[in-house]
């Protein structure tokens, strides 16, 4: 697209359906985006094109393509684009509880300057800033979220507090997970399963198990793909059996956990095979 055309290109915001105190927005904007305005959430995100600029704690910011930003609640900002070309740019605002459920009383984390090109938090947002059609199961979200508090908190030094953690949960929700893995699993039916509320139950797990609830999940998945594809199951059918969305939702993690497109390692495994 060319630079006139941009420039007549119309403003546009897309809302994801929010989820438990997350909102989730994708948006372009050319010129004056927002005024002057505060949230009580923190507002987290990132710029996908242009110059996204914004006056933040008596400063002017950039943020570039790549970069995240780290609004802190209640502080006040606006938002325009840096040049003609206009922005656009990924946000999530979440509730500063839900983060504190996780840090457990410790200071909320503060990021100076309102952008960071920390691969941390680059790394912790990749989930939660995804396209707003992609729907993000409850496990998966929580999962993300106690990632992105803990990311954020190292960001901003705050102080670690170590907890020996709770085995006998941890295991009961492998259990859960394992027996049904199949399906979408609920929070509160794993709160249920473990008589554990869920922020202290993803750092036992996370402490027992090395990985994350919804990560040990979608890897039983991918597991079942495997073994379908080799009896002759159809992409489409194996990811819908094994609890995916859909074939481009599970070939999706298949990659990014093998380094292989799903046929590709089909036909890597079916020459290894005896014949």
């Amino acid at each position: 697209m060319n630079r006139k055309a941009l420039r007549l290109r119309p403003d546009w915001v897309r809302h994801a359906e929010p989820i438990e105190g997350v909102e989730r927005i994708e948006a372009w904007f050319r010129g004056k985006a927002y005024a002057m305005h505060r949230h009580d959430t923190y507002a987290i995100g990132r710029t996908l094109a242009g110059v996204q600029r914004f006056n933040y704690r008596r400063t002017q910011q950039n943020s570039l393509p790549g970069n995240t930003l780290v609004l802190h609640p209640d502080e006040a900002h606006d938002g325009q684009a840096g040049t003609d070309e206009g922005f656009q740019y990924r946000m999530i605002y979440v509730e500063p509880a839900l983060f504190q459920d996780v840090l457990g009383g410790r200071a909320l984390p503060f990021l100076d300057g309102g952008v960071t090109t920390d691969p941390r938090l680059a790394a912790a947002t990749a989930t939660l800033l995804q396209h707003v059609g992609h729907a993000l199961e409850p496990l998966e979200q929580s999962d993300a979220l106690a990632e992105l508090a803990h990311a954020l908190a190292a960001v901003a030094g705050t102080p670690v507090r170590r907890s020996k953690g709770h085995f006998l949960s941890a295991r009961r929700a492998r259990d859960y997970l394992h027996a049904n893995c199949a399906r979408v699993v609920t929070l509160a039916e794993l709160e249920a399963a473990t008589g554990r509320d869920r922020w202290s139950l993803s750092h036992d797990f996370r402490l027992f198990y090395g990985t994350s609830p919804y990560r040990y999940l979608t890897m039983r998945r991918l597991d079942a793909v495997r073994r379908m594809l080799l009896t002759g199951t159809s992409l489409a059918d194996a990811a819908a059996a094994a609890g995916f969305a859909d074939q481009s939702h599970m070939t999706r993690h298949f990659s990014k956990t093998f380094g292989l497109t799903p046929g590709h390692w089909l036909q890597v495994a079916a020459r290894s095979q005896p014949g």
